[in-house]
């Protein structure tokens, strides 16, 4: 199933895609009892996926036009802090060995951070440029995993039962300010730095483990291109790793970084600038567009 977030009639609520994806209806509709956000959904359906989708199959009732809806970040309003991967991607990481910082060009355990989002914003949405910060805004499209239940210690082979479904984010990055603060967080969590979407993808709807065709334009030029078997540790093992004595809890959110083609890998660099249009796109999910301004 593909899940949204969405704005209609002035008011936001949790919808459903459509087979054919030209349609919305409301999640509401479909269960009979109250939604308040995706993390009630999770929460509720995580194991449930089958019977969810099998009531939507039966459904028969209000379906809104994909076209006259707002798609919203799927969650707005994350729980918790998303933990992110940073250097996930072997030719990403030669790409900036000698701009971001960190004493290995390939590393030989995950590097993890975490990003703010609150909120989140959606496709279509305006990336504010924030002059008065920064002039080095960079992309990095990223296969984003939501988590479905808690967990602690989970073993690699176990780590598909603790995902609910994928999204995209892009991880939009101050390349500044990280080198000046020499961490990644800041850079990283100025508001607007974090599109989300356009839809949470269930787990069932992609074969496990993940590999996905994963990409980004700007203003329509093709700047990153590979696939997330790529990544240097795959999603087993970040769920496995990241779990050993730290609780992961149902909502969270991992990216799993990106792979090259960012503004900073390039000579000289590529940074966005207003008026830029950025696409990310991953395979079965979708393509998330964003604007600086």
């Amino acid at each position: 199933m593909y899940i949204c977030t969405y704005e209609y009639d002035g008011k936001k609520t949790v919808g459903i895609l459509s087979r054919d994806k030209l349609y919305i209806s409301p999640i509401c509709n479909v269960v009979d009892r109250g939604i308040l956000d995706i993390n009630d959904v999770i929460n509720q359906y995580n194991d449930k996926v089958k019977l969810l989708s099998n009531k939507f199959d039966k459904y028969i009732g209000e379906q809104i036009p994909l076209n006259k809806v707002k798609i919203c970040a799927p969650i707005e309003h994350p729980k918790r802090d998303i933990i992110c991967l940073g250097k996930n991607y072997i030719d990403h990481a030669l790409e900036v060995k000698d701009s971001i910082v960190n004493t290995k060009d390939i590393p030989e355990y995950p590097i993890y951070f975490t990003k703010r989002a609150d909120p989140a914003i959606g496709t279509g949405d305006i990336i504010h440029s924030h002059e008065e910060l920064t002039n080095q805004i960079d992309y990095e499209v990223e296969l984003a995993v939501i988590i479905g239940k808690n967990g602690r210690d989970i073993p690699k082979e176990q780590a598909q039962d603790y995902i609910f479904g994928y999204t995209i984010i892009n991880d939009v990055s101050a390349r500044d300010i990280q080198k000046k603060h020499e961490q990644w967080f800041r850079g990283k969590s100025l508001a607007t730095f974090c599109p989300m979407g356009p839809f949470i993808v269930t787990k069932d709807e992609i074969p496990f483990p993940v590999t996905l065709d994963i990409s980004s334009k700007v203003n329509n030029h093709p700047r990153q291109s590979s696939n997330t078997k790529h990544m240097i540790f795959n999603i087993s093992h970040i769920i496995s790793d990241i779990s050993r004595g730290m609780e992961l809890k149902a909502g969270d959110i991992i990216i799993t970084g990106t792979p090259s083609g960012v503004g900073l890998g390039f000579k000289p660099p590529r940074f966005l600038k207003k008026g830029d249009k950025i696409e990310c796109t991953i395979e079965k999910i979708g393509t998330l567009v964003n604007y600086i301004q």
